[in-house]
């Protein structure tokens, strides 16, 4: 393993005041150099809460995950080259991953050589009700269209994922919202990364509503955003 890998994790976050400080405080200390949280135009304490625990904010009013995702990509892109990360880990701040696996997905990193990894919830294990069954039947069905257009076999747009920095500035990620997860795959399945997976659990949030599956609008839309980019991206 490469003891001095410089990880940094990316976390964001919109209105997860009560939640975030679960993520923070379960993140293994001696893994990662830094946490980014990008406060997606929170309106409770979420970057207070985000500061009190030591990570470094972000602000990016304009909503959208991806937006948010983009503007941590941004904060790391303006960093001194020599002080940019080596590996990027993503997690979202609900404490519906648990961050203690960070070490788990960043292996196939650090000890097999791999450019991107996803945490597959599937495989690892959903606690009931976790994930509404539109939400289960999409992360499906999207891994299923890859590997039909592209030959790449994922089993899941799992959030918690970790990538390579130099390959994710490469990638050209554009998607401003629900899309981002399932555009990172594409794009790195079209670059022929070499990818694999790991079976990572996953809980009920720890509070708040969640934005995809807290209504039925919401499921709808991402659902359909997560098609829509697959297609998109065949061009």
């Amino acid at each position: 393993m490469m003891q001095k890998s410089r990880i940094d994790v990316l976390i964001p976050a919109w209105n997860e005041e009560k939640a975030l400080p679960f993520v923070l405080a379960n993140l293994p200390k001696d893994w990662v150099r830094q946490v980014i949280v990008c406060d997606n135009g929170s309106t409770d304490g979420t970057a207070e809460a985000a500061k009190k625990a030591g990570a470094v904010v972000v602000s990016q009013p304009e909503r959208g995950y991806g937006n948010a995702c983009l503007a941590g990509m941004r904060y790391l892109e303006n960093l001194p080259t020599s002080e940019q990360p080596d590996i990027v880990v993503f997690m979202d701040g609900d404490y519906s991953d648990f961050p203690e696996e960070l070490p788990k997905v960043v292996a196939p990193i650090l000890n097999d050589g791999k450019d991107m990894v996803i945490g597959s919830r599937r495989s690892g294990g959903l606690e009931p009700g976790a994930m509404t069954f539109p939400q289960q039947f999409g992360n499906w069905l999207a891994p299923a269209m890859i590997r039909l257009f592209y030959g790449y076999k994922f089993s899941d747009l799992g959030p918690f994922r970790a990538i390579r920095w130099d390959k994710l500035k490469i990638l050209g990620m554009r998607d401003k919202n629900f899309g981002w997860t399932v555009e990172m795959q594409v794009r790195a399945a079209k670059m022929k990364l070499n990818c694999s997976e790991v079976p990572v659990r996953y809980r009920k949030r720890a509070a708040g509503l969640s934005k995809v599956s807290g209504t039925i609008r919401g499921t709808i839309l991402a659902s359909w955003k997560i098609i829509a980019t697959i297609f998109r991206l065949l061009i």
